[in-house]
């Protein structure tokens, strides 16, 4: 058996992969214990609040232990995975050896710098602690097999306590703290429940579903079931309902969204417009060979539209300092576009839209929209906006007051584009028509201003040649 010494082992820390992030659930795992991997491996995905994203491990060794399993939320700074980094096989499994209660030997002063150590790689956010590595316990004299029960369930249970009384006959579960907890908070007796976890531990699943075959064959499911906590990813259902954890993109989209309703004041404004000739310059630009293989479709002329707007009236793409007590104006329009995904509502923006081309915008879009539905989309795609656009049409919705994603002065609805009877050059005829739904922050954004960029959007929709003339 290959033997491994503490300094050969590397702790990989939860990185805050985004800015000021504090916490991130573990999805998927891509690798296991006696897997060997390779520096810049991506070994788990992760979702933190704003997107999914993989993470590299930052050295070659061999996986020794995966400290969390999948659906877990792990806190920025927390050790997740652990490598033997010496270059030896990866050791069998074995079972652990009974623990005496003895003090460690003393370690030299000079042990957390070993010689030649140097730093290690790290990602963005990731700071390398002097020492984060797991002693193997040391082998002590023999215990009774009771004593050595005892003490594995003393270390589980945390800080060395004394286990809770257990009725005579009865074996205390194995669990960690926050099983426990979870358990407690469902209602759920421990001894009741299969554990599926190495060594017999019981997991945050196995309460779920000691939960699931307590409830589903109930025909009437009590008033008010106990709420998820929020550390766990797992939804569970009883005969009549469905709780599903809010954590990951939809719990920060829903304290953006609140602190956005209830600090900036917002106003909304509408108007209805006759788009056909935008439709036809649609089908148009389909065919123009500067648009070959790029993604040609009404939202990038809006896009265009608005871009325009703001160029002619500036003031609409800025920001509120609450701190300064300033509006900052800027020089630059990070475009962001709503889009729905199986996470949640994310907002990633097109960076210097303003600077960008037609062909170079259909590029952008169709390269932002593909991201967001395979749930790639990064958090710096999604930082910096500060104009965005929700086409609320793709769902045959006619229109809609839109809340302002947090840090913007302003955000475009575009409703469902149909055919619609108009007047159109004196007398009735069928038009394709939309309603744009303007909403903007009414301390920088005063009626007059807000009005100006939402005519201007529906005149140039109305008549696109304005792409040229007021470009």
């Amino acid at each position: 058996m290959t033997t491994m010494t503490e300094a050969s082992v590397r702790e990989f820390k939860m990185p805050d992969v985004g800015e000021g992030l504090t916490e991130a659930e573990i999805l998927k795992w891509f690798v296991q214990p006696g897997d060997t991997v390779t520096d810049g491996q991506v070994v788990c995905e992760v979702e933190t609040a704003k997107a999914a994203v993989e993470l590299p491990i930052p050295y070659d060794g061999v996986v020794r232990e995966l400290h969390f399993p999948e659906g877990t939320t792990v806190d920025v700074g927390t050790a997740i995975i652990a490598v033997d980094v010496s270059g030896g096989a990866a050791p069998a499994a074995e079972e652990p050896a009974p623990v005496a209660e003895q003090p460690a030997a003393p370690r030299p002063a000079e042990e957390p710098k070993a010689q030649g150590s140097g730093r290690q790689p790290v990602l963005v956010g990731y700071g390398v602690a002097a020492s984060s590595t797991r002693r193997r316990p040391r082998k002590g004299p023999e215990v009774p097999v009771q004593q050595a029960s005892t003490a594995i369930q003393t270390e589980l249970n945390g800080h060395g306590a004394a286990p809770p009384a257990t009725p005579a006959g009865r074996e205390r579960p194995l669990a960690k703290p926050p099983v426990r907890k979870l358990a407690k908070d469902l209602g759920v007796d421990l001894t009741d429940v299969v554990p599926t976890g190495p060594d017999g531990i019981i997991t945050r699943e196995d309460v779920h579903a000691a939960v699931a075959r307590t409830q589903a064959p109930q025909q009437e499911a009590p008033a008010a079931a106990a709420p998820a906590p929020a550390q766990t990813a797992v939804s569970y259902d009883t005969a009549r309902e469905t709780r599903i954890p809010v954590k990951g993109v939809r719990k920060a989209t829903a304290a953006a969204m609140v602190g956005s309703a209830f600090t900036a004041p917002h106003v909304t404004e509408f108007v209805t417009v006759d788009v056909t000739r935008t439709m036809k310059l649609v089908e148009e630009l389909k065919e123009d060979k500067e648009f070959a293989g790029l993604r040609v479709n009404p939202l990038l002329l809006i896009a265009k539209a608005l871009l325009v707007a703001i160029k002619r009236n500036p003031d609409i793409n800025a920001s509120w300092d609450e701190a300064a007590q300033e509006i900052v104006v800027k020089h630059y329009v990070n475009l962001g576009i709503a889009a729905a995904t199986p996470r949640g509502l994310i907002v990633p923006n097109i960076k210097d839209a303003h600077a960008k081309t037609l062909p170079q915008l259909a590029e952008s879009l169709g390269e932002l929209v593909s991201t967001a539905r395979d749930g790639k989309t990064s958090p710096a795609a999604m930082q910096g906006g500060t104009v965005t656009i929700t086409n609320v049409g793709v769902f045959g919705v006619d229109t809609g007051t839109p809340l302002l994603n947090p840090g913007e002065s302003a955000i475009l609805a575009v409703g469902a584009i149909k055919l619609q009877p108009w007047v159109h050059k004196g007398k009735v005829k069928p038009r394709q028509v939309t309603t744009l739904a303007l909403s903007f922050d009414h301390r920088l954004v005063d009626g007059e201003l807000g009005s100006k960029v939402l005519a201007d959007v529906a005149a140039i929709l109305e008549q696109p040649k304005r792409l040229i003339t007021w470009a």
